[in-house]
């Protein structure tokens, strides 16, 4: 029998391999979804439905059901999918000001990029309110997110008797641009009347659910994850963070590694976030000049 590494301490070594294979499958098997919608769009209820439990908190109010970005994690149909709430960024009548550390903590957990964009809108009139909404997806992600996205449409006990959500959408261009810039993905659920229906399948969440994560199986499969420069970056200071929390603390687990050194650069990015991705690149680049080699 050869010994590889001969009298050498292997615990780094090991320690270092399975930090490396932890890194891989982190980034392999984790199905990373954002939901992004105004309040009341129904983003925490869609969590609960596609997990099939309450693991997000609904609140039955006028204000944002969500105040703070958050992340489960659980497996479904035998993959890992990390679903990350977030507030509701694209009201039209909140500013970014008052949204800085969470799209911090998004940016973070997005990291190196989100595999799906769930875009969520109400079976109801397409306003003016509700393109301004996705205007402001535009600017802030680019037109290369909707290549990721799929529209979900929530509350879909409005659909008419006998109507599909696809004859929905064709009833209005500007809805029916949007669907056909994500590639004429869209789907349809209703967090309350649809749970337990048995009496029409296409009106039924288990199927609906199914179908949607298959939607987003096949996107993955075709153009991998949503990524951009801004995001490569913040992936790179997370990287880096946890190789100085592998030093000072060698003993932590893997999983609580990664979770600290994204803390750490969240609470940096809420110090320098901008109202674009681009300044935020310009002041992390600027911050961290080592991230640009």
């Amino acid at each position: 029998m050869i010994t590889i590494f001969g009298s050498i301490n292997q615990e780094p070594i090991i320690k270092w391999m399975n930090a490396v294979q932890y890194h891989y499958s982190f980034l392999e098997s984790d199905l990373r979804i954002v939901l992004l919608g105004k309040t009341g769009a129904g983003k925490s209820s869609l969590c609960n439905t596609i997990f099939g439990e309450d693991m997000f908190k609904i609140n039955h109010t006028a204000n944002s059901e969500t105040n703070k970005c958050e992340k489960k994690i659980k497996s479904v149909n035998e993959r890992r999918i990390t679903l990350i709430d977030t507030p509701g960024f694209f009201d039209t009548n909140r500013s970014e000001e008052e949204l800085k550390s969470e799209i911090a903590r998004c940016i973070t957990e997005c990291a190196p990029g989100p595999h799906a964009f769930l875009i969520l809108l109400k079976v109801e009139k397409y306003t003016e309110q509700e393109q301004a909404a996705i205007d402001k997806i535009h600017k802030s992600f680019s037109e290369e997110a909707f290549k990721h996205a799929v529209v979900v449409f929530t509350h879909g006990d409005q659909l008419p008797g006998g109507i599909k959500i696809d004859e929905f959408v064709s009833q209005n261009k500007n809805l029916s641009d949007l669907v056909k810039k994500c590639g004429g993905r869209c789907h349809v659920i209703d967090n309350k009347y649809w749970k337990n229906n048995q009496e029409e399948e296409y009106r039924n969440n288990k199927v609906q659910v199914t179908q949607l994560l298959n939607t987003i199986q096949v996107m993955v499969d075709k153009g991998g994850c949503y990524t951009n420069e801004m995001l490569q970056a913040v992936e790179k200071k997370i990287q880096q963070e946890e190789e100085h929390i592998r030093q000072s603390s060698p003993d932590m687990p893997e999983t609580e590694i990664r979770e600290k050194a994204k803390i750490n650069v969240s609470n940096l990015l809420k110090k320098i976030v901008g109202v674009t991705t681009g300044v935020l690149l310009g002041a992390l680049l600027v911050c961290f000049p080592s991230l640009c080699q």
